[in-house]
């Protein structure tokens, strides 16, 4: 019942006025294996496939699953779409993620923009946010080490960044100064970084020469159709919350009570940034 509800309310998300808009061409789109454990109670192991388009001036990171669901948002006939992939997903005695489009990582990232700032868009339930952050804010060290990462020769570089210490991996063969989510600032491009304890790891899989691929500044559908303009500690704090006592946060949105009379699993958040206590 809990996900039957859920995915409803993903459903109601969606509305049929979706505006995008152009802001750089894309010349380099590489893809990232990310693999990350939030919850430090149960050790779970979550993924997700980064797509980071990178431009002459502006680079977007953005989930490909996230992706997905935007690019059928954008469709003249996507109730029609999403209502064949619910009809599927409720025909099933146990309804899995993988049998209707959803996001995952909400984060969306755009370096450079507006020019030497990054603007994150990020989403909790049925509202989406936006905030401005500091680009290339990692502080890196070089290490005299080396490794192969996609036939790529990398150097090494570590960082102490909003509570953890980073390890990253990056190829100074390809001359761009950008990496998956938030890293970027080196002489070449990340090709892999992980955290110590190994909780969030990213490391590309694919890269791809393209010509004039746009890359889109995606504007937020659900909810109000408006982003929330916010600052990241406060966006932070929120979203522990919401990951702490999800079922009281989707009461207090929406009315709805997913609980069914249980009691809350227990679990723990760790996330990504720590510097918002």
């Amino acid at each position: 019942m809990k996900n039957s509800l859920f995915i409803i309310i993903l459903f109601l998300s969606f509305g049929n006025l979706y505006s995008q808009r152009i802001v750089d061409k894309a010349k380099l789109v590489c893809q990232y294996k990310y693999l990350y454990i939030r919850d430090t109670l149960t050790f779970k192991t979550e993924d997700d496939l980064l797509m980071l388009q990178i431009g002459e001036n502006i680079s977007k990171c953005i989930s490909h699953y996230s992706n997905q669901v935007d690019s059928i948002a954008a469709l003249p006939n996507w109730y029609e779409i999403m209502k064949k992939h619910l009809d599927y997903a409720f025909s099933k005695k146990n309804i899995d993620s993988n049998d209707f489009p959803h996001k995952r990582l909400k984060t969306y990232i755009y370096k450079n923009y507006p020019k030497g700032k990054m603007t994150v868009t990020d989403g909790l339930l049925l509202q989406d946010y936006i905030y401005e952050d500091e680009l290339n804010a990692q502080n890196w060290q070089f290490i005299d080490s080396t490794k192969t990462v996609l036939d790529y020769s990398c150097q090494m570089a570590i960082c102490n960044f909003r509570g953890r210490q980073w390890t990253a991996w990056f190829a100074p063969d390809i001359p761009v100064s950008d990496g998956p989510w938030k890293f970027g600032g080196l002489p070449g491009l990340i090709m892999e970084v992980y955290d110590r304890g190994n909780q969030y790891h990213f490391t590309v899989i694919g890269l791809q020469k393209v010509e004039n691929e746009p890359i889109i500044f995606s504007e937020t559908y659900v909810g109000s159709k408006k982003f929330e303009k916010t600052n990241r500690l406060d966006f932070l704090k929120a979203k522990k919350r919401y990951l702490m006592d999800m079922n009281g946060y989707i009461q207090m949105e929406t009315g709805i009570d997913l609980s069914g009379g249980q009691p809350e699993k227990i679990m723990r958040y760790d996330l990504i940034e720590r510097d918002y206590n």
